[in-house]
């Protein structure tokens, strides 16, 4: 899969994010990068900011964009059709978009999002 097509895909994920949700996401940009850092080679994504959990009406001002990165490699290995890649890009959009609300991965393994 190229990278447009995987970028692609990854906007097909954004798209199933329910609207009113989507709305309420505030200051997040996300990106597409090939590999994963060193230190975790088969991350699939990452997110990096500060929750809208933890924001007080100060934190805006200057904030730079939290970052939700999706790494392009390592689900390309991990899956074996375009079909397959669509969905875990999906689930891994979602996961990320939670982390940006405030959801840690011991609650998205509850609600089977990790």
């Amino acid at each position: 899969m190229t990278r447009g097509e995987f970028e692609d895909a990854v906007s097909e994920g954004l798209d199933l994010v329910p609207e009113d949700l989507a709305a309420q996401m505030d200051n997040v940009v996300v990106l597409v990068e090939d590999d994963a850092p060193p230190e975790d080679p088969g991350l699939l994504g990452l997110y990096e900011g500060v929750p809208l959990t933890e924001r007080d009406h100060q934190w805006a001002a200057g904030s730079l964009p939290d970052r939700i990165t999706i790494f392009r490699n390592p689900t390309l290995a991990m899956c074996e059709s375009r079909e397959e890649v669509v969905e875990e890009v999906a689930v891994t959009v979602v996961h990320e978009i939670a982390h940006h609300f405030g959801i840690d991965d011991e609650r998205l393994h509850q609600l089977g999002w990790a």
